[in-house]
């Protein structure tokens, strides 16, 4: 018999401190930085996010965000035999976050690793993890986004430390005798590395490059609507599905414009597009599964329904994963 994965829990959280528009406003005009509500809600319809504070980490986060999805699940710790964490802003160096976090969940013992695909990493890690369940490597994951961005930005340019902000999401992916993950699609294309970096790094005790983020918005922008509809239209076509099929298509939660081309491009209207992005702007990796868990619990996706999840990020990477929950 031919094994499948399911999504069978799903959970989140973003750290307390939240800012709204206002709030970031007065913090970047004390830093002499104009920009204002008005300027950041029509370019990008984000309306606040969040922060952590000092001494939180990514893995922090995760941790509440897993506990959430183990609770809907109704799996414990110790049952899990996958752990995979995507994110840009890990803990430390090494070990991996998803270490660092399988130690903080007490569920010890099986694999446990990090996947690097900036926003397109939840997309990327939940292909994997649906690859290892289905040959047997696996019987219970763990698959989290979580992000701490507010340490990479320039808050002297305007343009991008309003976009972003930290969160996690986490969902419990468990063997099937039925399909639950359909059919997924991933890319990506390195001669774009430029348009979306952090050019740092560490080298003999010391920062080299610039620890910061770029990013060239109108070429992202330009590049991100194109390659995710092929995405979702790949996906659509390995699992001999339409967009018609799609009950809720949950994008990553990168700028309200890009989300509205997308479902333009793929018919569906705005009342079928899962949006968080207003109130948590950009978490990178975490925003999929931050949306999903959102939408679940507010008793918009419902079980049964078919999801199309896609994202596009810095590498130049981008994918989608047709699902039914």
């Amino acid at each position: 018999m031919k094994r499948y994965s399911r999504i069978t829990g799903t959970g989140s959280y973003v750290p307390p401190r939240r800012l709204s528009n206002a709030d970031l406003v007065a913090e970047l005009a004390a830093k002499g930085v104009e920009t204002s509500d008005e300027w950041i809600v029509e370019r990008t319809g984000i309306r606040a996010r969040h922060f952590v504070d000092d001494g939180v980490y990514s893995s922090d986060l995760a941790l509440e965000a897993c506990k959430g999805a183990l609770q809907a699940a109704g799996v414990e710790a110790k049952d899990i035999d996958l752990i995979i964490v995507a994110t840009s802003t890990p803990d430390m160096v090494f070990p991996s976050t998803a270490c660092i976090l399988q130690n903080k969940l007490g569920a010890n013992g099986g694999a446990a690793f990090d996947v690097q695909a900036v926003c397109s990493g939840f997309v990327y890690a939940l292909t994997v993890a649906d690859a290892m369940i289905q040959t047997g490597a696996a019987n219970k994951a763990l698959v989290v986004g979580a992000e701490v961005f507010s340490r990479l930005l320039d808050f002297s340019d305007r343009t991008t430390c309003v976009l972003f902000g930290d969160g996690a999401g986490a969902v419990v992916l468990e063997a099937s005798d039925t399909p639950g993950i359909l059919a997924s699609d991933l890319h990506a294309d390195g001669k774009h590395v430029g348009i979306l970096c952090v050019p740092g790094h560490v080298s003999n005790g010391h920062i080299l490059g610039d620890p910061l983020l770029k990013m060239d918005g109108q070429a992202v922008f330009k590049l991100a609507v194109g390659v995710l509809e092929s995405a979702a239209r790949a996906a659509l076509a390995k699992a001999g599905k339409t967009e018609a099929d799609i009950d809720w298509l949950i994008p990553h939660q990168a700028n309200i414009r890009i989300m509205q081309s997308t479902a333009k491009k793929l018919k569906l209207p705005m009342d079928k597009v899962v949006v968080t992005v207003d109130q948590h702007g950009n978490t990178s990796a975490a925003s999929i599964p931050l949306a999903l868990d959102a939408a679940v619990r507010a008793g918009q996706v419902k079980p049964g329904q078919t999801l199309m999840l896609e994202g596009v990020g810095g590498g130049f990477t981008w994918g989608a994963v047709l699902l039914t929950l």
